[in-house]
């Protein structure tokens, strides 16, 4: 290779690492508004939800996200949509009728670098978004973080948090589901073998009988999904949760809540 083509291949490095070429690939996101949402019309954020994302992830297989409502009786239902993963759409979010949910804060994974955006149904059918710039490769093919054996033999445990709250009126809680979410694109490090897509496909919260969210997701959310939020408490006594997988696994969990009026 002669000097001009060493220097042209190296500018082109140079542009592949900084991720200056983003620029150039398609953008997605045009066929997910219609895939995902019919081809409706998406208009700004305008304040009704925000999104937290890192700039640039620490870990890609483990990427925090929060999504923020100013007004949680308008939404009825919360997107979260990795626009260059595999499976983009990474969690939908079901609001209860005056469950009071005023933020959702979840972890996923994010395979390159990508926007992501938070889309909220409103309760007049209109959508708005917002959407954040996330640095992050590899997270849908990172290994396992658990050993399988381990995974397998705790799968479906549940762990029930309670944090206070910043806003007096509302409770805030986590819960934490042990399950290897496996995204179908990792690797077994002995077997050399790509291990089954075997992930959390739906959760529902409540307190008492009445509904706090309802998730529907897949290989986007990381290992071992948690979901922390708040909600504005109706006098239950408890905490309840039942989960499903795409293998047809149930899991439940149903915990007291802490001075419960």
């Amino acid at each position: 290779m002669n000097k001009a083509a060493l220097c042209a291949a190296g500018a082109l490095f140079a542009l592949v690492a900084t991720g200056a070429l983003a620029d150039t690939a398609p953008d997605p996101w045009p066929g997910l508004v219609t895939d995902i949402f019919q081809n409706r019309p998406i208009a700004d954020a305008d304040g009704v939800i925000a999104l937290e994302a890192p700039a640039r992830a620490e870990d890609a297989a483990i990427v925090p996200m929060t999504m923020r409502f100013s007004n949680p009786s308008l939404i009825k239902v919360a997107t979260l949509v990795i626009d260059q993963n595999p499976m983009p759409m990474a969690a939908a979010f079901t609001l209860g009728d005056k469950s009071g949910v005023g933020f959702i804060e979840t972890r996923v994974r994010v395979n390159s670098y990508s926007n992501v955006h938070a889309v909220a149904e409103t309760s007049d059918g209109k959508l708005r978004a917002d959407a954040k710039f996330v640095k992050a490769s590899g997270g849908c093919s990172a290994p396992a973080v658990k050993d399988q054996d381990e995974a397998v033999a705790n799968i479906g445990k549940m762990k029930y948090r309670e944090f206070k709250s910043a806003d007096a009126s509302k409770r805030e809680a986590q819960i934490m589901i042990r399950h290897p979410n496996a995204s179908g694109m990792q690797m077994d490090p002995v077997s050399r073998a790509y291990l089954p897509a075997h992930f959390i496909d739906k959760v529902e919260v409540f307190q008492g009988d009445a509904p706090i969210f309802k998730m529907e997701g897949g290989i986007s959310l990381s290992e071992d999904p948690a979901f922390r939020f708040t909600y504005t408490p109706n006098g239950a006594k408890t905490i309840r949760v039942e989960a499903h997988d795409n293998k047809g696994g149930v899991y439940k969990g149903e915990w007291p809540i802490g001075e419960a009026s």
